[in-house]
């Protein structure tokens, strides 16, 4: 009996090192991101699917020393990631960031009914957990990202087209799947700047330029299918789940995401709906992102180390 249950403990653990081989070839494919290149032109509407994203937000400042340390870092990470994060930046209303967009204030507002500690540079946030303050905190930040990852077993699945109309851009939802949840919930879009620069006249010790700035923020309730909007040009629906439309000016690189999260009232009566149910990002900018990553040295050696373990296991039981 023994030798029997030694032999089934073996085979899942051949059976497990192949998965993770197998798994580690997927990976570049299953993590691409959704990225139309800056330097293409766009005259076809784009639809963009998914919900499994995971949203990590930041609190940047464009006078924080060490902000400006790590910004151009924090896009090669999110590139390195690809749809499995979207990390997105709020800049302060503090009298001294360059930027100060109304969109960023609700969204802080909005983190500190989950956590009034909220407000240093830089910290970062997983899916409205555990705050991480500082540079040095993001492999604590890598390590929420993992156990959020994990956790997420569910999610609504999220579309939207995104089409250009002269010098507008527009954005309508469309095939969504949504969880069932016993609280009031609503779609959020939320809109990036890419190389947004930073104007004279303010502190800058970073490059002149940030990423990931949230300008504008726009919901839907579920419930009521009211609509509220900071910064977009025009929002507009009479339905959330069928025509819920915002409209921003067809300039420069962005980044627009759509949410399914609670709602913010939800969230003041209790912090433990505040993760997101489902996200899903649509990047126009420039990108590089390195799919082609040679695994095959792994998956040789690896085999080989199967190999060695099948002739020792065989000869011990011989």
């Amino acid at each position: 009996m023994g030798g029997s249950n030694s032999a089934i403990a073996f085979q899942r653990v051949i059976c497990l090192m192949f998965t993770t081989i197998l798994m580690i070839q997927l990976l570049p494919y299953l993590s691409h991101a959704e990225v139309k290149n800056y330097a293409e032109d766009w005259d076809e509407d784009i639809t963009i699917s998914g919900g499994r994203t995971i949203l990590v937000e930041e609190i940047s400042a464009t006078w924080c020393t060490s902000c400006a340390d790590i910004d151009p870092y924090l896009q090669q990470v999110a590139d390195a990631h690809g749809s499995r994060i979207s990390i997105v930046t709020y800049h302060p209303t503090d009298g001294e960031d360059a930027f100060q967009p109304e969109a960023a204030k609700y969204r802080i507002e909005r983190m500190r009914t989950i956590n009034s500690e909220v407000g240093s540079t830089p910290s970062f946030v997983v899916e409205s957990g555990e705050l991480r303050v500082g540079p040095d905190s993001w492999p604590d930040v890598q390590k929420d990202i993992l156990k959020e990852e994990t956790n997420r077993q569910e999610f609504s699945k999220l579309s939207f087209t995104i089409s250009k109309l002269g010098q507008q851009y527009s954005a309508t939802v469309n095939s969504l799947e949504l969880l069932e949840v016993d609280y009031e919930t609503q779609l959020t879009f939320m809109l990036m700047a890419h190389e947004m620069e930073v104007p004279d006249g303010f502190i800058n010790p970073g490059e002149n330029h940030r990423d990931r700035v949230v300008i504008a923020t726009s919901t839907c309730n579920l419930n009521s299918n009211s609509l509220s909007n900071v910064g977009f040009s025009n929002i507009s629906g009479t339905n959330c789940l069928d025509d819920f439309t915002v409209h921003f000016p067809a300039s420069g690189k962005f980044s627009l995401i759509l949410l399914h999260e609670a709602t913010d009232s939800t969230v003041e009566s209790n912090s433990n709906y505040a993760s997101t149910l489902g996200v899903v990002e649509f990047a126009y900018r420039d990108i590089e992102v390195e799919n082609d990553a040679d695994f095959m040295p792994l998956v040789f050696f690896s085999i080989i180390a199967i190999g060695i373990i099948l002739v020792i296991y065989e000869r011990k039981n011989a």
